[in-house]
């Protein structure tokens, strides 16, 4: 079965995770070159998330404003907003590759994304981009729940804990496997 109307999904493969920051996963430099592979092969169909924080914890609400009084070296006035962009050999794609920011871990949250696919006919979503465990984990269950095939890129996907990314695409696959399907990155592109 090939895949026709899909696009990559590509998540928060951001500088503030790649470069030195308390929110760095290592495992980013080892699967870039297959994010790099889907994104290049068709920017047109790539969307890239990017987990953008407020500049202050004073401006998010309930555990959030929690969360960044716990984080708050990691709020924009701290950080810098530089540290949101996507890495570089990433950025160059946009455009013709688009940019998606969201303040939580799902992109699905406001409804927008999914308006702006649903508008385009898209039906499936390939996804890449870390971390397995909380934001790819999160918009992986939140395309599932709007009816999107799920193709999860196996080899495109990295945690900062093994344990649990493992333990994630264990979940994913075996417990989703009607809705979701875990490849490679070379298997998804034979099939596009």
């Amino acid at each position: 079965m090939t895949f026709k109307n899909w696009i990559h999904l590509c998540i928060d493969m951001q500088r503030m995770f790649a470069e030195d920051t308390p929110w760095h996963v290592p495992w980013m430099k080892e699967v870039l070159s297959q994010v790099e592979e889907v994104a290049r092969w068709r920017p047109d169909r790539t969307v890239f998330t990017r987990f953008v924080p407020p500049k202050r914890a004073s401006d998010m609400l309930g555990m959030w404003h929690d969360y960044y009084r716990k984080w708050d070296m990691m709020t924009l006035d701290r950080l810098g907003p530089s540290m949101v962009d996507l890495v570089p050999s990433l950025k160059v794609l946009v455009p013709p590759a688009r940019i998606f920011d969201k303040m939580t871990y799902s992109p699905w949250t406001t409804g927008e994304l999914d308006r702006v696919l649903r508008a385009e006919g898209i039906d499936a979503v390939a996804i890449s981009g870390g971390e397995t465990d909380v934001c790819v984990l999160a918009a992986a269950m939140g395309a599932i729940d709007l009816g999107y095939h799920v193709i999860l890129l196996k080899d495109g996907v990295c945690s900062g804990a093994d344990q649990t990314h493992d333990a994630s695409l264990e979940l994913l696959g075996d417990r989703f496997s009607v809705q979701l399907e875990i490849l490679s990155t070379e298997a998804f592109l034979a099939r596009a």
